[in-house]
């Protein structure tokens, strides 16, 4: 671990950020500034917190797809997942999309969410050795340190989903086998050592649940608000608690928390909802900044995501919906407009539409260039922001606090409880004015699963929900009836993958002695 680890911290030196201004600008060479030039001083180290959200839209590897949040999403997310559809795309890729990577160790499709996450991990324990010693009013201290804790708690909330075993199969987290599942614990207490053992998903848990009651305490006693969306705040504190807890099915937690996190955030009009996912609104309690300045430009988010973005892969290959998924959301429901239904119309094997019907989709949305293929089932949900795939990244909202406050009433035996809030969700939104949620037992269990499935499509939920669930992923061709290209029409078993799990991945193992 010790080149990554270097590494990771040489880049979070790289991106303290200039002051004058409120949006990302130039950063700071790491050769050029020492580190205890970084922390001289509470402004400084203001700085310094902000870099951790710069890195979380940065690219990395020199890797054109691995670009921080955004990656996450939607290759690790979605692309592996049962909803999410790219027929077209070169065969190449189906080895991903197909999740044959998962115990290659050596591949950076199973090595990136460990490099990515243990980076922003390493910068939060790097910030919390040092943001004691600087001279400034505590209170500012007191802010910062919370966000640092957030962050750390973040990225194993996020790891833990990945490289150890889902919490029904690690014997209530105790399990954990040598480079098969588990992670390294790494805090600012043990930051200095570079061979440490892996430990089991019980002992993560536990330090991000340290993590946020330490955070959630230190934002309420300092009193201070953020400034940007990009930055965290208690309620992204209390956000990650509640996807944390339901990942661990702790459902009175995850219930308690998602019910603070969603506090002065109301949903989303339906006008923002059809907007594009490209500027924060009123729901989004946590995203990550995106504008033309501070562009990744081919390599971001909306690069890959938005319909009308001005990049080969979208404009070659065009992001659909499963049909499966399609056809179960109702006709009255404003989400089901988001996506292309082609109706009568002939399309190719790999769901390609051209002719007067495609023209007339790129007519109708006048951001699309000539050059953009039309495909059965697209999406439209995801528009860029200005230049190529600029767009801010929604990272936490309000629906989806709903919809883990609706899944622990749920399992806590308040069906009615989880009945309103889906009703709350989707009618009282007028999302769908006629919907209205009647279902009991393991049809309303179901409910809750589909409305997680249309809500939340594209935003990188989809694989690690069917993970956890512990439901097969099941996709179907064109030539069958489905929306996916005849390579990526496979089938996931349950336990396909060891159980869905990322192996340690060989940067970690082969520089970590305590794993020989």
């Amino acid at each position: 671990m010790k080149n990554i680890k270097i590494y990771s911290l040489l880049l979070a030196l790289s991106v303290w950020l200039s002051s004058c201004s409120s949006d990302f600008l130039d950063t700071l060479p790491t050769e050029t500034v020492a580190s205890t030039e970084v922390f001289k001083d509470m402004e400084s180290a203001k700085l310094a917190i902000n870099g951790i959200a710069r890195l979380m839209v940065s690219q990395n590897l020199s890797i054109q797809t691995h670009c921080g949040e955004g990656t996450i999403k939607f290759m690790f997310g979605e692309y592996v997942g049962e909803n999410f559809s790219r027929p077209a795309l070169a065969s190449g890729w189906y080895t991903v999309m197909n999740a044959t990577f998962h115990e290659n160790n050596s591949s950076t499709y199973n090595n990136y969410p460990w490099f990515y996450y243990y980076m922003l991990i390493g910068n939060a324990n790097l910030f919390l050795t040092r943001i004691d010693g600087v001279e400034g009013r505590e209170t500012d201290r007191q802010f910062l340190k919370a966000q640092a804790l957030t962050y750390r708690a973040f990225s194993y909330m996020q790891l833990v989903q990945f490289y150890c075993y889902r919490w029904v199969d690690s014997n209530n987290g105790t399990s954990v086998t040598n480079k098969m599942e588990g992670l390294v614990l790494r805090t600012d207490a043990n930051y200095e050592e570079k061979d440490l053992p892996l430990v089991s998903s019980g002992e993560i848990y536990k330090q991000i649940y340290a993590d946020l009651d330490e955070a959630i305490s230190l934002y309420e006693k300092c009193g201070l608000s953020r400034s940007d969306i990009w930055e965290p705040n208690i309620n992204v504190a209390y956000a990650t608690y509640a996807r944390a807890a339901l990942t661990r099915q702790d459902y009175a937690k995850a219930d308690e928390m998602a019910q603070k996190a969603r506090k002065g955030y109301v949903l989303m009009s339906n006008n923002d909802y059809t907007s594009g996912f490209s500027e924060s609104n009123n729901e989004w309690i946590w995203g990550s900044y995106g504008g033309d300045d501070q562009p990744l430009h081919y390599y971001g988010f909306h690069s890959y995501m938005a319909y009308d973005a001005n990049t080969s892969i979208i404009r070659s290959y065009p992001v659909c919906i499963s049909r499966t998924l399609y056809d179960k959301i109702p006709d009255t429901d404003i989400r089901k407009g988001m996506f292309l239904n082609p109706g009568s119309q002939t399309y190719s094997s790999v769901g390609v539409i051209t002719g007067s019907f495609a023209d007339s989709v790129r007519q109708a949305h006048s951001t699309m260039l000539s050059s953009h293929q039309v495909a059965a089932y697209m999406s439209f949900k995801f528009s860029i922001d200005g230049k190529r795939g600029v767009g801010y990244i929604n990272h936490f909202r309000s629906s989806e606090m709903i919809l883990i406050e609706a899944e622990a009433k749920y399992f806590a035996g308040d069906e009615a409880g989880a009945q309103t809030l889906l009703n709350e969700l989707t009618r009282l939104s007028k999302r769908d004015e006629e919907y209205e949620c009647t279902a009991t037992g393991a049809d309303l269990l179901a409910e809750i699963k589909l409305y997680r499935s249309i809500e939340l499509w594209g935003e990188g939920f989809d694989w690690l929900d069917k993970k956890r669930y512990k439901d097969p992923i099941t996709r179907v061709s064109f030539a069958n009836g489905g929306s996916f290209g005849a390579s990526a029409a496979v089938n996931r078993a349950v336990d396909y993958g060891n159980k869905w799990t990322y192996v340690t991945p060989l940067i970690e193992s082969e520089n970590n002695r305590a794993l020989d």
